[in-house]
């Protein structure tokens, strides 16, 4: 599998020169199997550029959606083969108590707040999760809730011979006890990220931020290494980069959070336009 990261930012995009190196889009990251098999992770403000990009001969293409905070539906709209009734878009996400998927994404596309309703776009079709594992083509797919304020769901990928986790508003240092992480205890996000080859995950915040945001949903940068360290991610992707924190702070809490945990894996903080190879195609 290819993986290629067009939106990292979280809560509302940051442009600017301050935000260039690693990026102002919010969540859109997407995964490309062996035979050319698309899936696309959330559908923040990087999904336009992602969308733009795609091969003009994809007919199909499915959008897992992890929650509807708007930070990761605002690009959906402006994703290109939407309209395009040659390429069919499955969009997949959580339902509410109340309303299911169809009904709360026509919140947002609908006027006022966009000028189009998702009803009249030419092929599209909602699917719940989180659900039993199921397939996607060449993708195999785990689902679970996972900690974050609003029905939240998390991704784990297998395909090609690796195994990709996708938690990109997750805070599982809620079940800590004295800071200390449980053994035999349930944690929030560990079956979708035990042992993955590649661990894309929150770290919004400083540990001084992570102190007045307890509950919000996101996790500190030391939490988020932690917690890789405790599911024995073999590699791990900082995302959901606070729009307050310029490059130079991002570059500042990747080198303290390494130097703190030591962690025995590799530790990269995600930037648009980041490219990971995982399975089969990382070894040739």
């Amino acid at each position: 599998m290819r993986v290629t990261l067009y939106g990292t930012r979280g809560s509302i995009p940051a442009p600017g020169p301050e935000t260039m190196r690693y990026g102002g889009n919010t969540p859109a990251v997407q995964v490309c199997a062996e035979n050319g098999a698309v899936v696309v992770l959330d559908a923040g403000s990087g999904i336009r550029r992602l969308g733009a990009q795609l091969s003009a001969t994809t007919t199909r293409v499915d959008i897992l959606l992890t929650h509807l905070h708007m930070d990761h539906i605002q690009g959906l709209g402006f994703f290109p083969p939407l309209y395009n009734p040659a390429v069919e878009v499955h969009l997949w996400g959580p339902a509410s108590s109340t309303l299911s998927l169809e009904a709360r994404l026509s919140r947002y596309l609908s006027p006022p707040l966009f000028p189009i309703h998702l009803r009249d776009l030419p092929s599209v079709s909602c699917h719940h999760v989180p659900r039993p594992s199921f397939d996607i083509g060449p993708f195999h797919m785990l689902t679970a809730l996972v900690s974050h304020p609003g029905p939240t769901v998390g991704y784990r990928i297998e395909a090609d011979g690796g195994v990709i986790s996708y938690l990109s508003d997750h805070e599982p240092a809620l079940c800590l006890r004295n800071g200390q992480w449980p053994r035999g205890e349930w944690v929030s996000g560990f079956d979708l990220a035990a042992e993955t080859d590649l661990l894309i995950h929150d770290a919004q915040y400083t540990d001084e931020e992570y102190g007045s945001h307890v509950g919000w949903g996101h996790s500190s940068y030391r939490h988020a290494l932690e917690f890789a360290s405790y599911v024995g991610a073999k590699k791990f992707i900082a995302f959901h980069h606070d729009p307050d924190h310029d490059d130079e702070t991002l570059d500042r809490l990747q080198e303290n959070a390494v130097r703190s945990i030591r962690p025995n894996f590799a530790v990269s903080d995600g930037h648009e336009g980041a490219v990971f190879d995982v399975g089969r195609s990382a070894t040739q």
